[in-house]
């Protein structure tokens, strides 16, 4: 776990449709909008011209029913040749002796004083057929408030029908009507035909748009990929190559995609720049450390041994004495730090380890036993497993990681802490931790205890012996061992977890 935990996407990110989606979802919209828009205006242009084509029919009917003839009463004629001239007929069907013209299904009522007297209608075999009661009522009913030339639409037993009253006499009116259900038929299948077309353009255009769409933006995609490659590549340290580029036949200025492309190629060319220069710049400063370090051992060499002999050979105040024990500690600490900086430097180049395999157990146990005489203040719980911890790796780069992760609990947590230090094996790996109830690592200082020269205190100097790279040469030997190193901290609880492969096996877990 990095000290920094890094947030998880959230729900509506995770849901926003690609822009290829978008797209595709845009387009058959579109297309099905239209496709509803067309239908619309085309079933209401076909409805209108049929109903003109229906009441122009209706007006024909009505005409044929009335030049059947009138007796001296008013009452309808009997029907054209061809239909039965008997006399009455049941209300079943069989031929009339009153009925409509000749045209087929249509139908024809005589009306008196509002009331139908006689009514008829022509089938398909051209026999006039009587109306049954129930609608000769309906007829009588719907055209009640019915002016001459005036229509309405029946629903009537034997299907729906449009009716058109006609005045032919004082009181008496003739009721003619032609079916619906040829228009109704019409429109039916009309509609269909639309919906079925419209479903088959906006799914041709689904397909179509997204092979468009796909094949646009595969260039886009391209680019993408560059980008995905290059943020996965470690830049924060180290020489780091930027060899992707967008290809050249993409990144052509006229199209978005190309201009993408070629922003992206020049941004990878000054960021490529800025890390060459970057990486010139710390392999200078590590040469520079490490031949400054070089040249400052030998000095201080001296000085220490200088300040040896000038102690035995010379009888020195009280205050000489405690000047020279100032130099010879101060001598001690300079001399640490530069070991400190050429071991980083070494580690930095990538020196060779020396090979061997250690008991990690027991560095841990011999350096928690100097860290108990060291501060005897603190309160230090030990588990280390009784079976041996192998590890490959140097001995003494390793133990130094152990004594500076104590060493860092001792000087960075108040008098009284508890100091747990667990040693333990998971799998292949073997894992130590270093925890603490002190007071915790400031948040503002958490993401930076790993860099070179990062002090808990900004305002100590070199008290207790801090140098700031502690914690640094921790993780380059650990890095250089094939390890990691975390850090967890809140207040009243630090873990710091070294993690090390086994030396060629699997142990029981301690």
């Amino acid at each position: 776990m990095s000290p920094a935990a890094s947030q998880p996407p959230s729900p509506a990110r995770r849901r926003r449709l690609s822009l290829r989606a978008t797209l595709v979802v845009l387009l058959v919209t579109t297309v099905a909008v239209l496709c509803v828009l067309v239908g619309a205006v085309t079933h209401v242009s076909v409805r209108n011209h049929l109903e003109q084509q229906l009441d122009a029919q209706l007006v024909r009917a009505s005409q044929r029913a009335g030049q059947a003839g009138a007796d001296g009463h008013g009452a309808p004629h009997p029907p054209p040749a061809g239909s039965s001239d008997s006399g009455g007929s049941s209300d079943s069907g069989g031929s009339s002796d009153s009925g409509p013209g000749g045209g087929e299904f249509e139908l024809a009522a005589f009306l008196d004083d509002g009331r139908v007297v006689t009514a008829a209608w022509r089938g398909t075999d051209g026999q006039v057929e009587k109306l049954g009661s129930a609608d000769r009522g309906e007829i009588s009913e719907a055209t009640a408030d019915l002016d001459p030339g005036e229509h309405t639409d029946l629903d009537l037993s034997i299907g729906a029908y449009r009716v058109m009253m006609t005045p032919v006499g004082e009181g008496d009116e003739l009721a003619t009507g032609v079916p619906l259900r040829q228009v109704q038929s019409t429109l039916t299948r009309l509609d269909i035909t639309l919906v079925s077309a419209g479903l088959l353009a906006t799914a041709l255009c689904g397909i179509a748009g997204s092979l468009i769409v796909r094949r646009t933006l595969r260039p886009l995609e391209e680019v993408s990929a560059v980008a995905g490659h290059v943020a996965d590549l470690p830049l924060s340290r180290g020489d780091v190559a930027l060899g992707e580029r967008v290809d050249a036949r993409i990144a052509l200025s006229g199209t978005e995609a190309g201009e993408v492309g070629r922003a992206l190629n020049l941004l990878l060319d000054n960021v490529e720049d800025a890390l060459e220069t970057r990486q010139r710049s710390e392999e200078s400063m590590r040469r520079f450390i490490a031949d400054a370090s070089h040249e400052l051992r030998t000095p201080l060499t001296a000085i220490r041994g200088y300040t040896e002999m000038l102690r035995m050979t010379e009888e020195l105040s009280d205050r000489g004495e405690q000047s020279v024990q100032r130099m010879e500690a101060q001598s001690v600490r300079m001399t640490s730090l530069v070991e400190d900086l050429l071991l980083l430097a070494r580690l930095d180049e990538g020196a060779p380890l020396e090979a061997g395999e250690c008991d990690l157990g027991e560095l841990v146990l011999d350096a928690a036993l100097d860290a108990q005489v060291t501060a005897p203040d603190h309160q230090w719980d030990l588990e280390v497993p009784e079976a041996a911890v192998p590890v490959h790796g140097s001995a003494r780069q390793l133990s130094q990681v152990v004594v500076n992760l104590l060493s860092n609990a001792r000087k960075h947590t108040p008098t009284g802490t508890q100091v747990r230090v667990v040693l333990r094996t998971r799998e292949d790996r073997a894992v130590l931790e270093v925890a603490d109830d002190g007071p915790g690592i400031a948040p503002g200082v958490l993401d930076h205890v790993f860099e070179r020269f990062t002090r808990a205190d900004a305002a100590r100097s070199g008290d207790d012996d801090t140098t700031g790279l502690g914690l640094p040469i921790v993780r380059a030997i650990t890095e250089a061992h094939g390890g990691s190193i975390d850090l967890e901290s809140v207040p009243g609880r630090t873990v710091f977890t070294l993690t090390l492969p086994l030396a060629g096996r699997e142990t029981t877990q301690g």
